[in-house]
């Protein structure tokens, strides 16, 4: 490509080659999309060279120009992720002699869309919250454009969002189309004789009128003259009606917004051409005839059935609505956008999810308006929209119904660092979703939520660039993990979306899942277990007036909301057992289970029951040993607990000398009675009538008897009962 230079230096030519084939374009309507002409792709390479070698490209922060080592009138330039109008500035021997404009393209073909799309939707909803009544914010600021010039483009491209757009266009071409209308009667004079329909006020004439006609005496009259013409009224369609007088007045009004930000922005700058476009082209609605025919407004009828209702009036008189404060705006985050020319659509798309997001939660959830209204800031100049990328927004709300009542926070860009447990945050590193809705049981502090396990976290963030669900999650082959893997060390990460997802689900405690939002078409949904969380996966939201696809979303919100109003779920139940295992600190003693329970996974060591039994005599004992079996006595005045029937094991001991005796398995499904009679023999004589009778296996591993300490049930051996306390229980105090 070929770029004439002529009106910085005379006979200057710059030249820029593509590395890939169409990458590069002249496009001859580009002010129409209020673009630069000559334009190129993000994440391509360029090599440009001047034709005069004393000139050359200065070097910018960006480093997106990257000129020749030798030759600084060659060079590269590489945009990388960086979207809209590029400014290189041109020196000449190092002194500054002018500047081109190349517009870098986004990969996604449908990105100009998108963008104007979702800047509208932001305006919007904006200027909605403005609207409200209990907006903090007042609403009848008056406007300098000689002040604030940090802020001016900022403000423009809210409303060029709301004007610079298809659906306004379309709505004044129906306008002009077909227009509303009203009857005029227009008093027109014509020859006597071609009137058909006399009035009274014709009689009148024939009687007075000044120009007459002489008549033959012998007319039915019996006058000697008529007039000569008489007046009739014609009836014709007028386009002056009060609406198509307020259509003239909300073009000119925004016609003159335009052409003052213009007057007000220095000459050749971005904004003074797309103030300058936009107002040549609503000067061209203006010009039309049907506008000649119409007078200024006496005064605005914004009532008028007309307005509201006809298709065309109704979209301009809610353009008309929001221009006024869409004018007054001004985004903290803005500048994240479009600052210096360029069109961040992937940050762009990350705000537009937060106000969906928004709707959708507040569908499901009760968010008073006092928290929406934090959004919203005044200061002595302007209203400021508080949304910016790395400053955290939180708002809070409720959600009722039959079953249970819990609290929610929505937050934007929470930060989550490390802390140590039970404290909420990331085990590892410091980590910050997007998006994080936060659901806990009401009537508890969020604090108390995070330390009990009570608390959720769902996660979300924002992936324009992700165009499909194969991007983010791919089946890869070993040569293709292989290429992966040589690629992540050369700082190339393909699946790094998808990990991040993984990162916040494992690292941020008591998160339930983190999902990626993408303008694609498919959704995903992956389950770690059987219920909806804990989970990972994907949902495409695409920007757009139809099939955004948030109807997935929605409903995936409303499983979750009624998954979490349960109390007996699995994960209910997973974080119960979360916080019993680890609200103490764990024994440094290493606890020695014997061999034949070691593989059972029937229960976990910390809920083995032993049963604690005296022996009631040295023969009961060398009884036990032969028999395996143990046999406990039934007294009509001795009670015995549950857990003396469900323990695994069966510790004896001597009610003298407080030592064990013995330790076995209990191994019978069900505890059998057994009268004396059925239990004596030569070496042991049963002392009660009846007894429940334990089956027993001998336990080969010893080691275990060591480790344990009767300290804990010293005082219950005393006693000389039989009771049942947990393996946990027999360890060291310090330990347990």
């Amino acid at each position: 490509m070929q770029i004439d230079l002529g009106h910085i230096k005379e006979e200057l030519l710059l030249f820029i080659d593509a590395r890939r084939e169409n990458t590069l374009f002249d496009v001859a309507d580009s002010q129409a999309h209020l673009e630069a002409r000559y334009q190129i792709v993000e994440g391509q390479t360029y090599d440009y060279s001047f034709n005069n070698a004393e000139v050359r490209l200065l070097d910018d922060s960006s480093q997106i120009v990257q000129p020749h080592a030798r030759y600084s009138h060659l060079g590269t330039i590489a945009p990388n992720i960086f979207v809209g109008t590029l400014r290189l500035y041109i020196g000449l021997k190092d002194k500054e002699i002018g500047f081109v404009e190349l517009e870098v393209r986004s990969l996604k073909a449908e990105y100009r869309n998108d963008y104007r799309d979702m800047l509208g939707d932001i305006t919007e909803k904006c200027t909605e919250l403005l609207l409200q009544a209990e907006s903090p914010v007042s609403q009848n600021l008056q406007i300098d454009f000689t002040k604030d010039s940090q802020t001016l483009y900022q403000r423009f491209a809210f409303v060029k969002s709301i004007v610079h757009t298809e659906e306004f266009d379309d709505s004044l071409h129906r306008i002009i189309s077909r227009p509303a209308t009203k009857w005029e009667a227009d008093e027109d004079e014509i020859d006597a004789r071609r009137g058909k329909r006399w009035t009274s006020r014709n009689i009148k004439e024939v009687a007075k009128s000044n120009m007459r006609a002489e008549v033959s005496s012998q007319n039915l009259l019996g006058l000697p003259s008529v007039p000569a013409r008489i007046s009739v009224l014609r009836k014709t369609d007028s386009v002056d009606t009060p609406e198509n007088r307020f259509v003239k007045h909300a073009l000119t009004t925004l016609s003159n917004f335009c052409s003052d930000i213009a007057a007000v922005s220095e000459k050749g700058s971005r904004l003074f051409s797309e103030a300058s476009y936009l107002n040549e082209h609503l000067s061209q609605f203006l010009s039309h005839s049907i506008f000649k025919e119409i007078r200024e407004p006496e005064t605005l009828r914004l009532n008028s059935p007309v307005l509201q209702r006809k298709e065309g009036y109704r979209e301009v008189l809610r353009v008309w609505l929001m221009f006024d404060l869409a004018a007054k705006l001004i985004w903290e985050g803005g500048n994240d956008v479009y600052q210096g020319g360029k069109k961040d659509i992937a940050t762009l798309y990350e705000y537009w999810i937060f106000f969906k997001l928004l709707e959708l939660i507040e569908t499901f959830f009760n968010i008073p308006k006092a928290e929406i209204n934090q959004l919203l800031n005044q200061t002595e100049k302007n209203l400021g929209l508080s949304l910016k990328q790395g400053s955290h927004t939180a708002l809070r709300g409720t959600y009722e119904s039959s079953k249970r009542k819990l609290n929610i926070k929505f937050n934007y860009n929470r930060a989550f660092s490390n802390a140590s447990y039970p404290e909420a945050g990331s085990w590892s590193l410091k980590m910050r979703p997007d998006y994080t809705l936060s659901i806990w049981p009401f009537g508890l502090s969020e604090e108390v939520a995070e330390t009990e396990e009570l608390i959720v976290h769902i996660h979300f963030d924002a992936k324009y660039k992700v165009a499909n669900l194969n991007d983010l999650i791919g089946q890869l082959d070993r040569d293709e993990l292989d290429l992966q893997k040589e690629e992540n060390k050369q700082g190339i990460y393909k699946n790094a979306d998808i990990l991040k997802m993984h990162a916040y689900r494992d690292a941020i405690r008591r998160t339930g899942g983190s999902y990626v939002l993408y303008p694609g078409s498919n959704s995903i949904a992956l389950r770690g277990f059987h219920e909806i969380l804990p989970g990972l996966g994907a949902f495409p939201i695409r920007p757009g007036k139809r099939d955004s696809g948030l109807n997935e979303l929605k409903e995936f919100l409303k499983r979750v909301v009624e998954h979490l109003q349960s109390k007996i779920s699995q994960r209910e139940k997973l974080s119960y057992h979360i916080y019993t295992i680890f609200k103490n600190k764990p024994s440094t003693t290493t606890l020695s289970l014997p061999r034949e329970i070691e593989g059972d996974r029937s229960f976990h060591p910390d809920d083995i029951g032993v049963l604690m039994a005296p022996v009631e005599s040295t023969e009961h004992l060398q009884w036990i040993n032969v028999a395996k079996k143990f046999n406990l006595a039934v007294k009509l005045d001795f009670s015995l607990r549950q857990e003396i029937f469900t323990s695994r094991m069966l510790l004896l001991y001597s009610k003298q000398d407080v030592n064990a005796l013995g330790f076995y398995l209990i191994v019978n499904d069900e505890i059998k009675v057994s009268s004396k009679s059925d239990l004596e023999n030569v070496n042991y004589s049963p002392l009660y009538d009846q007894y429940f009778v334990f089956d027993l296996q001998s336990i080969e591993d010893t080691a275990l008897v060591s480790e344990l300490t009767f300290e804990y049930v010293k005082r219950q051996i005393a006693d000389g009962k039989a009771f049942a306390v947990k393996l946990r229980d027999l360890l060291p105090k310090e330990e347990r």
